[in-house]
């Protein structure tokens, strides 16, 4: 709590210092697999738009050219040890510098428009008391394609039972789109190997004092085969009883 004052005596100064250096202080990770038609141009669009952060792309056994695009692309490259997203994100925040202040998470597949990240690091810095920024897919503008009925269903009962059970009211919880302070992330002991990631990302924003915020995004149709499946809702929903468990026991 009191890093959260001391940030607040200092706002202005602090986007006054963002404003001046930009992202450099930025970090994104993306994990991927057997992503070669959508990992390059998620990429150059986050070069483009936030100048020079460092990616960090943890690839997981691709069969593709995932690795070779990326490559080309002059990103960091991880080779992942496990299986799964989360292990990924894991592996990648193990070489998270100390002179990083956010870090972002989005896919590879093209479905999240890298043009919102800047005003997401905005938020942060405007706003001390909020930990993460996540990308609300249903209140923006969607493809018809990028979501097809059985995928959008399931996320709204995994939503409301995510809301419902960890006390966190988000839209959007398992948005792959957001912007966390680093600093939370820092000693954070990853459990979550799969799509469950997300869940435990807001319990532990949750946990460590601060808030989540949502922003409209639009959300596009994936390039490449669709990694999540109807069964991965079954992981998910018990990552969200595993989270309310804990947050019981700590409160």
């Amino acid at each position: 709590m009191f890093r959260v004052q001391a940030i607040e005596q200092q706002p202005f100064a602090r986007l006054e210092r963002f404003e001046r250096f930009g992202f450099a202080s930025t970090q994104v990770i993306i994990a991927a697999l057997n992503e070669e038609q959508g990992i390059g141009l998620t990429i150059t669009e986050l070069q483009a738009s936030l100048g020079t952060p460092r990616v960090i792309v943890v690839d997981g056994n691709s069969r593709d050219r995932t690795v070779e695009v990326a490559k080309n692309c002059g990103v960091d490259i991880l080779f992942q040890d496990g299986i799964g997203k989360g292990d990924a994100i894991s592996k990648a925040l193990k070489y998270t510098g100390a002179s990083v202040e956010y870090v972002v998470f989005t896919d590879a597949d093209y479905t999240y428009p890298a043009e919102y990240v800047p005003e997401m690091i905005k938020m942060l810095e405007q706003n001390p008391a909020v930990g993460m920024v996540c990308g609300n897919r249903f209140n923006g503008k969607v493809d018809p394609k990028a979501l097809r009925s059985q995928f959008y269903f399931g996320n709204k009962l995994l939503a409301f039972a995510h809301n419902l059970l960890n006390g966190v009211s988000l839209n959007d919880p398992l948005t792959g789109l957001r912007v966390i302070r680093a600093d939370l992330l820092r000693e954070w002991a990853v459990k979550s190997k799969s799509f469950d990631i997300e869940v435990e990302l807001n319990s532990l924003v949750e946990r460590k004092g601060y808030k989540t915020i949502e922003m409209p995004i639009c959300y596009r149709q994936r390039l490449g085969e669709k990694k999540l499946k109807m069964k991965h809702g079954a992981t998910i929903l018990k990552r969200i009883f595993t989270e309310t468990i804990q947050n019981q026991r700590k409160h």
